[in-house]
């Protein structure tokens, strides 16, 4: 029982999740930090109120607090772009780097009488029999 439990948590998948989990709580706080203590302020700056949640109005005796939902929503915008701009970009570019590969030397050419597809080192056409 315990061979299996041991064979189950070494497995590959479990182990990358568990990687996956700690390297998102860490970036999570990289994250907030950025969005709390850079991006944000730039936004007070524009709009001269950083905090929306004092914003509300009054319908029938029930306060509906929509700041709360601007802030939430500005939030998601801010952490969205930075996630994009910093993290998704400089990835693609990485992997697109990495992925380069050297062009294969095709190992067909076309024939030029039928243009279909024969061996490069075909001297005779197997479609239209025409010499190469």
């Amino acid at each position: 029982m315990l061979k299996d439990f041991k064979q189950f948590i070494l497995r590959g998948n479990v182990v990358d999740l568990a990687i996956g989990v700690v390297m998102g709580a860490a970036f999570t706080s990289v994250v907030n930090s950025l969005v709390k203590d850079i991006l944000t302020p730039f936004i007070a700056a524009i709009f001269k109120q950083p905090d929306f949640s004092g914003l509300y109005f009054t319908l029938n005796h029930s306060r509906f607090t929509y700041g709360n939902f601007i802030n939430s929503l500005v939030s998601l915008i801010i952490v969205s772009t930075a996630i994009y701009f910093f993290v998704v970009t400089p990835l693609n570019s990485l992997i697109t780097r990495m992925r380069k590969e050297a062009p294969v030397d095709p190992a067909t050419k076309k024939c030029p009488e039928c243009l279909s597809d024969i061996p490069k080192e075909a001297k005779r056409c197997a479609y239209c029999t025409s010499q190469v």
